[in-house]
Formats: C-alpha cells, structure tokens, sequence
C-alpha cells in the first residue's frame, strides 16, 4: 500500500540484531527525535491476525510496542484512505529514554495525506456517524493524538507508550459491544465511558457514509414526493429495516400512507392495511419514538420499530417507519442513520414540493398564453403543429391563433418573439389577447399590424429609458390573415400580411408553390412604418402554409432548411394531401434535415380549403 521509505543521513535499513522494534522501526540517538521514516509493515512474531489470536508467549517490552504501533498505523491509514482517499506518507519515530541504554518508551506514529480540507472523525464521539469505528482504537491505545493541518496536507498524528503489561485490561463503562470484540481480538481494550449501546443488532451496522450519500444522490434527483416516499422505503429495506413505511403530510395538514414496503413483498398489502388506519401522530420528535409492531409484519416473536418525523427547516412534512424482526431493539448505529435519512428525506419532500408548485404555477400561466381550442372554419381545413424549444414549457418564444371575429370573417396568426426566455412567452399572452380585441372591433389587416407596432415601439423606448443601454428591447416577426369562406364556390378569399417573418407559401390543388405575400420590417423598430395587405382566393384543393423561422432556419453544418426554396420543395411533395398530413409532412422534414436537436421553437400553420363535393 505505501512502498516510500525514509532514511536519515547515514542511517542503515533495521534488522534483527539492532535492538530496534524487529522489522519495523528503527531509532536515532537517544534524544536526537530521529529515526527510520518508513512505510509501515508488522514483523514481529506476535504480528497481528485477521480474528483473535494465541500468544505463545510472553512478549518483551518492544515487541509490545511493535504490536501496538502496527495497529495503529493500519488505523490511520485507513482512515486516511477513507476520509482522503489521496496518496500518504507514514512517519514512524521511536522516542528513548535519556540515558546510555537508550531503552525504547514509545513511539509516534503520523500518517499524512493530501486533503487539508478532509474532516477526521473523532474519537468518542465518532461511532455510528461516519464509515468504521472512527479513531476509538487510536483512543484507546495512544496516551495522545490530534491533526495537524498544513497548506495542501493534514497529518493526523498519536504517540503510544510501551505497554506496562502483556494482558488486556477488562472494559469499563458502556463500551459499544462491535469495538469491544475487535479491540479484544487486538488485546487492547480500553474504557470508552461516553459511547451508548442498546443491545445487540442481527445485522452489521456498517457502511453508514457510504449509505448516507448513495440515499442523498438517490433523493437528491426526484422531483416528485410520491417517487420521494417510495424511494425512502425502499432504501431502508432490506439495509437498516425489515420493512419500512412513509406517511406523507400535505399542506391541509391530511395524513396519508405514501409507500409500504416490505422484505417479503407477499407481506405489503397485509402490513399497509394494519398500518393506514391508525397513522402516528404529527410530532417533531429529535429521535426515533417507539412504535407497536403490526400484525401484518408477520415476524414470529414481534420485532421492534420507531417512528421518526420528517422535518425541515423546523416543519414537519411526515413521518418514517421502521421494524426489524427479533429482540425488541434497535442498534444506536441504525437508529442515527435513519435520523440522517429522514432529514434528507423531508428536504428531498421540500423540494418536490416547491418544484410541484412552481411547476403548476408555471403551467397555469402558459395555458393563457396559447388558445385552448381553434375554431372550425367552415370548407376550410386547419393544422397546427407547435413545439417550443425550452425543456418543461409547453410555451415558447412562437404563438400562433385561430378565431372567429362574429361579423364573417376568420383572423389567423402566427409569430415570434425575438428570445426564448420567459419574458419573450409574456410577450406572446399579450399580443395574442391584443390581436383578438383589435380584430373583433373591426380593425383590419394593416390596422391591427399598426397599432401592434406602435404598441411593441413604445415598449421598447420605455425600456431603453429605464435600464439604458442594458435594455432588450423585444422585437416582433407575425404572420396575420383574415379568411372570408365562401360557401358557394368553396375556399376562402384571404387577405394577410407578413411583418418580418418568413413568407407564407401557396400550393395550388396541381402542387405548384408559390410566395403570396411581400416582405415587410420587423414589428417594435420604427413606429412610424405604414405596412400594407396581399388579398388573393384560397380555391378548393389549395393549401397555405405558414411557419416560423424554427423551420426556415433549421441548420445543417452551413446549409439552411430554406436553401434553395427547400421550404417549397417540401411544401411541393404534398400535393393531394389535407391539412394534418400537410403539417406533420413539415415538421418531421424538419427533424430530420439535421441530426442534431432542434434549437428553436418550432411552429407550422396549415390551411387547406376542401373539395366541394359535386
């Protein structure tokens, strides 16, 4: 594991006839504080074994120290490839007493590594919370040691003495029952009055930091709280818990069972109906309260559970439940963890939450931006296909409308606001609702493009002169038409204007294409600008095709889905289809121009005047 080995100047590698602890450390002059600085292996006769082990005989003051020297270098280098996972150094010195015979009377033992900002567990105050036993050996066997922290590496650092005796002396105080037995296997244990134990688990309580952050990862990602609560249940079973139960409390203050889960799943449905009738109250406990087993377990002798609120930020958001099978208790160890779980349960709980809310907040409003429905105009067929760009809206930058004005006419649009972000979707409600009131009080075609520039120029003066020269002034491209139907010869005549945005296309019923509108400024740059109207007679069999520039400019390396009149070629293959085809034929040759996603909001308006039957 550490193969650097250290030597003072002059200084020769230990061997048996030295008088050093054999194969292991190798000292200065008496007083001098130097000494062999080595990667540290055990090489006594009396080395340590994996489980308890025989001495065959009495071992000498330095074989003692060799012992417990090796004991502790395995534990602090484990802790520091654990807690620091970076390569290490280990530095063992043996301290003399003064005088000619320089008798070795201790040793000091540093393990250094290169995570300054790594946390070391304590010692006392360590099991149960972090991965292993923390430093309770170091503790227990060293008469001192601490951490020292310098710039890009920390030593951790203990000095064991020469042990007075050859035998272990008996544990004083409430010693955890899992350190005791290894410490009695090493013959080194020692009192460790302030740990606390609540008899003894089936299981090995081990791997709580590892748990707690793969249970952090799993939690962290959910943004839904029925997921959130499935999740806990089945992260307790079969780990800390026979089975386990989540009751949820919402924002009424109603109470219901969001997840059971059980080792046995045959065992779910029987132990969800002895639980849901009587949930445990809402109360902030700080630790697990005890619970009655349920028949439903169906664990022969009963077993033992606790209930543990969900808190966050000091509100309770429900409550966990635990059991395990056998003697009626539960180890420290798990106890604490499923405290630490359940926090970041009720925080995972808070976050699905607030997304929830937000989310519906987020959909309510979008709903106002885009018409819930289209009128059916009558001889004429309509499509729309839209997909907004951004992940989690179904709003984008693009808008589009279809509505009657109750005098004959039939008003279309579709537009784009420049940018993708939310306030370009704010955009889209507003221009929608002023297009609607401006029509249906008579405004015609280049009326309703007037005042919608004249409104989109003062927004963006008014910006300019609020926030200067960081202003994003919002610029408007639209397509709007009006369709008078024509119920004795069919289709419709049109009148429509095109304000920036990509030409509308025609398709006569034999599939010729062709451009049926002018191009004209962009809506909000000159206020002053007079826009004018294109009038000609949808026939039966002809089709419009109007879209946004998600399509036209549709990339493909340096190429453009418009190249060319590309848009017309599609536009061309269509012949003899109706309006849904037509539509549907538009946007997947808009995927598929490009193998990469795409980039902007995509919006296609297709009207398609039908045959007259004869």
């Amino acid at each position: 594991m550490i193969t650097e080995q250290y030597l003072p100047a002059g200084g020769t590698p230990p061997d048996a006839g030295s008088g050093a602890l054999p194969g292991t450390l190798t000292g200065g002059p008496p007083g001098t504080g130097t000494g062999t600085r080595t990667g540290f292996r055990a090489g006594t006769e009396a080395g340590l074994r994996t489980g308890s082990r025989t001495v065959a005989r009495t071992r000498t003051p330095t074989e003692r120290l060799a012992d417990d020297a090796a004991l502790l270098v395995g534990e602090l280098t484990t802790n520091a490839l654990i807690h620091a996972g970076t390569p290490m150094v280990v530095i063992c010195e043996v301290e003399h007493a003064p005088g000619p015979d320089g008798i070795p009377t201790g040793a000091r033992i540093e393990v250094v590594d290169r995570q300054p900002a790594a946390m070391v567990p304590g010692g006392s105050d360590g099991p149960g919370r972090g991965r292993g036993l923390g430093l309770q050996i170091v503790t227990s066997v060293a008469d001192a040691w601490g951490v020292t922290y310098r710039r890009g590496e920390k030593a951790v650092w203990c000095r064991v003495p020469v042990s007075a005796s050859d035998t272990a002396p008996a544990p004083a105080g409430r010693l955890n029952a899992a350190l005791y037995r290894q410490l009695e296997a090493t013959e080194v244990a020692q009192p460790q009055a302030r740990v606390e134990y609540h008899g003894s688990a089936a299981r090995a309580d081990h791997g709580g930091g590892t748990f707690l952050a793969e249970a952090s990862e799993l939690l962290s990602g959910q943004l839904d709280e029925r997921m959130v609560a499935a999740l806990a249940s089945q992260l307790m079973v079969p780990r800390l818990a026979d089975w386990c139960a989540v009751w949820l409390l919402s924002e009424t203050g109603d109470r219901r069972l969001a997840s059971v889960w059980h080792a046995d799943e045959q065992l779910i449905a029987a132990l969800r109906r002895d639980l849901e009738p009587e949930p445990p109250p809402v109360e902030p406990w700080s630790a697990g309260m005890p619970w009655p087993w349920p028949e439903g377990a169906d664990a022969e002798g009963g077993g033992s559970a606790l209930a543990f609120s969900l808190m966050s930020g000091g509100v309770c958001h429900g409550t966990l439940l635990i059991g395990r099978a056998g003697p009626p208790e539960i180890t420290d160890t798990v106890a604490r963890t499923v405290e630490d779980v359940s926090r970041r349960v009720a925080q995972a709980l808070v976050t699905a939450r607030q997304y929830t809310r937000q989310t519906s907040i987020s959909r309510a409003l979008q709903r106002r931006q885009l018409p819930s429905s289209l009128g059916s105009l009558p001889g004429v067929e309509s499509a729309i296909v839209y997909e907004p760009h951004a992940s989690g809206q179904t709003v984008g930058g693009d808008f589009y409308d279809l509505f009657p004005t109750g005098d004959g006419r039939w008003c279309f649009l579709l537009g784009d606001v420049q940018g993708k972000d939310v306030e370009a979707m704010s955009v889209t409600g507003l221009t929608r609702h002023l297009v609607r009131l401006l029509a249906r009080q008579g405004h015609g075609v280049e009326s309703v493009l007037g005042w919608l520039n004249a409104v989109m120029a003062e927004d963006a003066a008014e910006a300019v002169s609020t926030a200067g020269e960081a202003a994003r002034p919002r610029f408007l491209s639209m397509v709007y038409g009006e369709l008078v139907p024509d119920p004795q010869v069919g289709g419709a005549q049109c009148t429509l204007a095109s304000a920036g945005h990509p030409l509308p296309l025609q398709m006569s019923a034999a599939g010729d294409v062709t451009s049926v509108s002018r191009p004209q400024l962009l809506l909000g740059i000159d206020e002053d600008t007079d826009f004018f109207a294109d009038s000609f007679h949808l026939a039966p069999g002809e089709t419009l095709l109007c879209v946004t520039d998600g399509v036209t400019e549709r990339r493909h390396g340096r190429h453009l889905l418009d190249d060319h009149d590309g848009l017309a070629h599609i536009l061309a293959d269509c012949a003899g289809m109706g309006a849904m085809a037509v539509a549907e034929r538009v946007r997947q040759a808009t995927h598929d121009f490009s193998p990469e996603p795409v980039e902007d909001d995509l919006a296609v308006v297709v009207l398609h005047a039908a045959q007259i039957d004869a």
